[in-house]
């Protein structure tokens, strides 16, 4: 799998979308989990299902796979699982309130 042209699908795709605060962690030396964790967030919880539904779409247009996606129906946390690299669309609330970057950060 190339990772690098996936991380482009996903960062494109969120963009388009016009996700805000959209952090990116190499985590590979952290965690055997994926290389890498993307934290973005959504304006509502309408533009958080949004932006997984359309990066789902990119990623499968591109040939790679989604492994799983949790949270879409609700709108508050979406997670994407791309395998080496695994997204968190979030609303701004939940993101203050779990604080992931406080967990890949360090």
């Amino acid at each position: 799998m190339d990772i690098k042209k996936l991380l482009n699908i996903v960062l494109a795709s969120l963009e388009d979308g016009k996700a805000v605060d959209v952090d990116l962690y190499d985590v590979k030396k952290l965690t055997s989990m994926s290389d890498y964790i993307l934290i973005a967030s959504g304006n509502s919880r309408r533009q958080v299902s949004a932006l997984a539904d359309k990066l789902i779409q990119s990623v499968k247009e591109n040939k790679f796979k989604t492994l799983g996606v949790e949270g879409k129906a609700e709108g508050e946390w979406v997670l994407v699982d791309l395998g080496d690299i695994i997204v968190h669309i979030m609303h701004p609330s939940s993101r203050e309130y779990y604080q992931l970057e406080k967990l890949w950060s360090k």
